[in-house]
């Protein structure tokens, strides 16, 4: 039997980059998945049962997205949508601060609270909240979204403490450097052949990889662990 058999998977952000490979492999692993996309017609993995289109930094589209969860009623939630807009200090628009800690941080919370009923009741759950190496150490220019990736770490140890009893594992998987469209577009080639420099394992991770992670921590075989912030970065935290 597939280890995800009977399971019901929503990944926010599937249809690209780290979330089309999140979703790809609980679906090879047999779970039913389920997701949303700012640009439906963006979708890489066609398989997932259903695409709920959503821009995070529109706030009814989140409210509707969690109904659209309710009546899923997920075993499994995967945070993974979120945006970044590298500026200086000094530099920041407000309005836009407060749209990435919206779509980074609110959604996330939004979702949560709309999945956590059915794991209650079930008795069974996993969160899985994409978090990044920004939520432990600093870089120029990532205020914004450094304060998001900060708060989901806090969110996410929150959940876990609170839900421990009734089933319910959350975790954070951070990744490092992983090449993905929003990864070159931010740093260009000569961005990524800099920070590479830091980078023990010396290459960008592949997609794949921080989704093996994710289905390990969404899996039945994890049994005991919970509110952590697992890195997936090449060793770029430690180095």
């Amino acid at each position: 039997m597939a280890l995800f058999e009977g399971k019901t998977v929503f990944v926010s952000g599937a249809t690209r980059g780290i979330g089309a490979s999140i979703a790809a492999i609980f679906i090879e692993n047999g779970a039913t998945v389920y997701g949303s996309a700012t640009q439906t017609s963006t979708i890489e993995n066609r398989r997932l049962a259903g695409v709920f289109p959503a821009d995070f930094a529109n706030r009814e589209d989140i409210e509707k997205c969690a109904e659209y969860i309710r009546t899923i009623n997920p075993d499994i939630l995967v945070n993974n949508a979120g945006i970044n807009n590298p500026s200086s200090f000094e530099q920041i628009d407000h309005d836009e601060f407060l749209k990435i800690q919206q779509v980074n941080v609110f959604a996330p919370m939004a979702l949560c609270q709309a999945a956590i009923p059915s794991m209650v009741n079930s008795g069974w759950g996993r969160i899985v909240n994409i978090s990044s190496a920004w939520s432990k150490k600093g870089k120029e220019q990532r205020a914004p979204y450094s304060s998001s990736k900060f708060a989901i770490d806090g969110l996410t140890l929150s959940l876990a403490i609170e839900y421990a009893k009734s089933g319910i594992l959350a975790n954070c998987v951070a990744p490092g450097f992983v090449d993905t469209e929003m990864t070159r577009r931010i740093l260009g080639d000569i961005g990524i052949e800099k920070i590479l420099q830091n980078v023990p394992i010396g290459r960008l991770a592949q997609p794949e990889e921080i989704a093996q992670v994710v289905l390990w921590l969404a899996s039945p075989q994890n049994t005991y662990i919970t509110g952590q912030n697992i890195f997936v970065d090449g060793g770029f935290t430690r180095a």
